[in-house]
Order: structure tokens, then sequence, then C-alpha cells
């Protein structure tokens, strides 16, 4: 069975700028869908913010293997309870990748626990992407490094946790650094954040960056679902493994 991966775009710069609209005709969405399809092991698909529910329905995540997540202008748009949603399908083992200014989303402020915050400068600047762990999957079929010719430019420190593995470390024409390929594990989900990605640039057409999204999706995937880690049971003494007595003082009424 193919990888079901979901793009989820914001599809705000697209409507409002025209710079955006050029380099994007189907969307960001519907490019990085587009890149993802190159790989006969993934079908992928788009939703965005406008849809009902984000795009983020009960029935769509239950169709969602790995989750690829763009946002910019309208994060605080993004209804909690949706968040909520999908940071618990993440919980379960769907996979999550979080693609250069969804840093500051909702769901990755969420799971990461920190404000994720970061330097910035938009100057079409050249990023070198250096790869620093060339055994990973993730970095499978690059060299050692690739460029960017515009982007925006996001420098340390970046609060973020320590990551799992560190993938790809950013420099740009400025003289800034930037962790820029992450990898994180909550619950059972794969995380993975990658940066590139600024809207007013044709990031999404660069064939590196095509293949980092199409080894980032086979590596997050995760076929199985822990639907228990939803769940807080009480276990009675007499379901104990060993046998107990009970002692000691007890509130009268347990919060169930």
């Amino acid at each position: 069975m193919p990888i079901r991966a979901t793009v989820w775009g914001e599809n705000v710069h697209e409507q409002k700028n025209k710079a955006v609209a050029d380099n994007y005709p189907i969307g960001m969405h519907g490019q990085i869908a587009k890149l993802l399809g190159e790989d006969s092991n993934i079908v992928a698909s788009t939703v965005t913010l406008q849809d009902p529910e984000h795009g983020m329905t009960v029935a769509k995540l239950d169709e969602t293997d790995v989750l690829l997540w763009w946002g910019h202008a309208a994060h605080k748009d993004v209804d909690d309870a949706i968040v909520e949603r999908v940071v618990e399908r993440v919980w379960q083992g769907m996979g999550l990748i979080v693609l250069h200014s969804g840093h500051h989303s909702k769901v990755f402020k969420r799971l990461m626990g920190t404000p994720a915050n970061l330097h910035w400068r938009e100057a079409g600047e050249r990023e070198r992407i250096w790869v620093v762990n060339p055994g990973h999957p993730i970095a499978k079929g690059l060299g050692e490094y690739f460029e960017l010719e515009f982007e925006e430019m996001y420098g340390e420190p970046f609060s973020v946790p320590e990551p799992l593995e560190t993938v790809f470390v950013s420099w740009f024409q400025g003289g800034e650094v930037f962790r820029s390929g992450l990898t994180y594990r909550r619950g059972a989900g794969n995380i993975f954040y990658f940066r590139p990605g600024h809207e007013t640039y044709p990031t999404y057409h660069d064939a590196n960056v095509g293949k980092v999204l199409r080894n980032a999706v086979n590596w997050a995937f995760n076929a199985d679902r822990h639907a228990e880690l939803m769940k807080a049971p009480n276990t009675p003494v007499d379901k104990a493994i060993e046998h107990i007595v009970e002692r000691g003082a007890k509130l009268s009424h347990h919060p169930k």
C-alpha cells in the first residue's frame, strides 16, 4: 500500500501576492503534492485553511499517514480544537513534516512545548544547506550540500527542544547559520522540521528540496496507530499483575 500524504496549505499568500501566485499557479500546497507524487510509493492530496474544519476532519486524518504543514500569515486562524485533533493523531503515530514558517504554527509549538522563535531576514540571499548527517534516510541521494539561490534567512538561536537528530545545517550569505533539518518523536509520531520554503521564492520547484520531502515522507511513515496512548485507565488492585494489599490514605473520589 502506498503512503498516504496530506499536504496542508494555508493558501493565503497565493490569493493576495502576485509573486506567490506566479511562482505557484497550482498553490504552494499543490506544488508540494506534485513533488511528492514523483515517488510511486506516495499518494499525495491537499487541503487548505479555508476548507471545512481546515481540511483536518476526522475522516481525512483517518486516511493520512503523513501530514505536511505549511503556514505563515494565518497561524492564529487555526481553530484550537483542530490543533488538538492533529496533535493527538501525531501522538498515535501519524507522521508530521513542518515546513518553513510552520515553525510558528500552533501544531508545531504545541508539540515542541516552546515558542519556536528565531532570527529572520527577507533579502533573497543564497542558502547553502549542508548535509551534516549523510547516513540519515532523509539525506538519501544528496551530495555534501545543495544551494538555493534565493531564500529568506532564518538564524539561530532557534528556540526548540534539542532534536533527536540534526540532518541539515544552513549557511546564508549574510553569515548566519541555522539548524534547518531536525527530527523529533512525540508519542509514536515521527516529526521532521525542514526550513526552506519562503513563499515569494521558487523553493518548491527545486529538485533537491523535492528529494528531501519525499525522503522525509518515507522516513516519517509509521503503519501502526496507538490509540491506547490517548487513554489513562485506572488499574484496580485486584487487576494488578502481582498480588498487593491496598494501604495508606487516599482520596475518597479518584479522578477519572
